[in-house]
């Protein structure tokens, strides 16, 4: 079992990664695209992220605007391993960040 992280605990550690916030026992991040197919290109980039991690985000798509929420379903909310996973995914958009630009939603 993960231990669940208090929200002072999840904002300190998402300090330093642009877009990311907590919302209720969620970490999310909205990403906006040129094109629907440049998201969902995105989508399967993030989704060989999330099984090398072994743990998965929802996804939501609107468009050209793909939302990831991330939380330790088992736990109930934000643990560790959700942090690990969001700081994944930055490190991979920092290495080729002309494919997309973000907001925060």
């Amino acid at each position: 079992m993960t231990k669940l992280l208090t929200q002072s605990e999840v904002r300190r550690r998402l300090k330093g990664m642009e877009g990311w916030q907590l919302r209720g026992k969620f970490i999310r991040k909205t990403f906006e695209f040129k094109t629907f197919m440049a998201g969902i290109r995105f989508i399967g980039d993030i989704a060989k992220i999330a099984e090398e991690q072994e743990h998965h985000p929802d996804i939501h798509v609107r468009y050209t605007s793909i939302t990831l929420q991330i939380q330790t379903h088992s736990e109930g909310g934000v643990t560790e391993w959700d942090v690990d996973l969001a700081r994944a995914i930055e490190k991979y958009l920092h290495q080729d960040p002309m494919k997309m630009r973000s907001r925060s939603p």
